[in-house]
């Protein structure tokens, strides 16, 4: 190992045409170190991680590799230098198999023919260093978001990484598959190899990582030992404002709210069965369980992206039974997926075209009437707090904080009464996570009602007025505010009684 950093940036800058977006930044990343790089959405931790693994060259400033200047013009050098980053979005070739992703471009060879038993033998030794069960065989495309990201770090450790950036690794990952990561990242550690690190997380940054640089606006407002900063502190230097009262005050329901929506015995074919709730005006239901329990299934097959049966579904008193999500959006329904990026927007338009493509016959008829569309983006970047250097900016380089107030910015131009909102804060930062929670409880008591699907166990317990657990496609309970609580929650995902039974002396 090397006394100095393994690879660093120098008061490096970048502008994209007039716009610059990052200032000055400096950053070192030491062998055997994990060095948490954390801050809002839009901070610049993105554009900093593709610069130093060579995705994109500085404006200004340089890169230092074992203390010299080097200049990475792809990522290719990047890696050829030992420097290999796993994407938030994933970096996989869907129609492939695992074992051709992982040797992509770098396949074994026995003189002229591939050594296709070596390649099969290292992908199952990758696979089982991160407990996956995954086959070698297994098309990508069928694979789960925690299945592909499992996939992306055996193929990052297939490497064998100096520099490993780890951007969001654990946003689609279990609580299990999080701690089989944790001890790939210890070994790595052990073993020399200097880790960059982000997370949304908090409580993880403060668990894996040594070193933790903090930004804010495109600069470094931060950067010292982990262990001297607490949670608290992180996430205040992260958005300049205490961010203390995460979750907004809940006024509790009114004892004679109407039931707006009421749904019994759904079922949805392989993924839920007999599935019964109801859901009340300026109420925000919090759905919770294991991924996997079917709780999205449910709700798109309630909204018309399934096929689904049941023996009664009423909204707003009327019968109900949507075979497609224009019905649903029509009668005042709206679901916003979880997958912002595959199903929810378009990554190679602009705002505008995203934000009126749901709604376009309140934009003119044969033509769409261009300045209406404008004038409803410039309410929604307002309404919503869109913040991006140029509003003609392609929505897949927007952050991820930003794609999300987009794509509710879209769903709410429908002005749905009942709103079903899927992992609403995936990857999305404390900052504009309390701005999400604000906005959902303001929605709720302007008298919509709110159905809220989320792995994230402090927001069913901060945002919701009660909590449905799923567990196997069946509902396993339903919690009243009074009730919630983390152990009532995983007892009931787990199929336990949401008390535990007293023991008999």
């Amino acid at each position: 190992m090397t006394s100095g950093p393994v690879v660093a940036l120098q008061d490096v800058s970048k502008s994209f045409g007039s716009v610059e977006v990052l200032h000055g930044v400096n950053l070192a990343l030491h062998a055997g170190s994990v060095h948490a790089l954390i801050g809002e959405n839009g901070a610049g931790k993105s554009t900093t991680m593709k610069i130093l693994a060579g995705y994109q060259p500085p404006t200004q400033g340089g890169v230092l590799y074992e203390g010299q200047p080097a200049q990475f013009k792809s990522l290719q050098d990047g890696e050829a230098a030992g420097i290999v980053m796993i994407h938030q979005e994933f970096n996989l070739a869907e129609q492939l198999t695992v074992e051709q992703n992982i040797f992509l471009g770098r396949e074994l060879k026995r003189g002229p023919l591939l050594d296709k038993a070596e390649m099969r033998r290292r992908t199952r030794e990758y696979l089982a260093r991160v407990a996956s069960d995954v086959s070698p065989d297994a098309l990508v495309s069928g694979l789960s978001n925690s299945e592909k990201q499992m996939v992306e770090i055996a193929k990052a450790l297939s490497r064998n990484a100096r520099v490993l950036i780890m951007d969001e690794p654990t946003a689609v990952l279990t609580n299990r598959e999080t701690e089989v990561l944790f001890q790939q990242v210890a070994a790595l550690r052990q073993a020399g190899t200097a880790i960059l690190f982000t997370s949304h997380k908090l409580d993880e940054v403060a668990a894996i990582s040594d070193v933790v640089t903090i930004m804010r606006d495109g600069a470094v407002v931060h950067s010292g030992v982990t262990s001297e900063m607490s949670e608290d502190a992180m996430a205040t230097a992260m958005v300049g404002r205490d961010v203390s009262d995460l979750y907004p005050p809940q006024p509790g329901i009114a004892v004679d709210a109407p039931v707006v929506l009421e749904v019994t015995n759904l079922s949805v074919s392989d993924f839920a069965r007999d599935v019964s709730f109801s859901l009340r005006q300026g109420e925000i239901l919090g759905v919770g369980g294991l991924i996997g329990s079917g709780r999205t299934e449910i709700m798109e097959g309630l909204a018309g992206l399934r096929p689904a049966t049941a023996s009664k579904v009423t909204l707003f008193g009327k019968p109900a039974h949507f075979k497609q999500p224009g019905d649903a959006q029509h009668a005042g329904l709206c679901y916003l997926t979880e997958d912002r990026k595959l199903r929810g927007l378009l990554l190679e338009r602009g705002m505008r075209e995203n934000l009126t493509l749901q709604n376009l016959h309140k934009f003119g008829g044969f033509l769409i009437d261009r300045n209406a569309e404008e004038a409803a983006l410039t309410d929604a970047i307002s309404e919503f707090d869109i913040r991006t250097g140029s509003r003609d900016v392609q929505v897949g380089n927007m952050s991820g904080g930003n794609q999300q107030k987009l794509l509710l910015a879209k769903v709410m131009l429908s002005k749905p009464r009942v709103l079903i909102v899927d992992e609403p804060t995936r990857g999305i930062d404390i900052g504009t996570k309390q701005q999400i929670y604000a906005f959902l409880r303001d929605l709720a008591d302007a008298g919509h009602a709110i159905i809220v699907i989320t792995s994230e166990m402090p927001e069913l317990i901060g945002l919701a007025d009660r909590v449905l657990v799923v567990r196997l496609g069946t509902v396993s309970g339903t919690l009243a505010k009074e009730d919630i609580s983390e152990d009532a929650i995983v007892r009931l995902s787990m199929g336990l009684p949401a008390e535990k039974t007293p023991v008999l002396a």
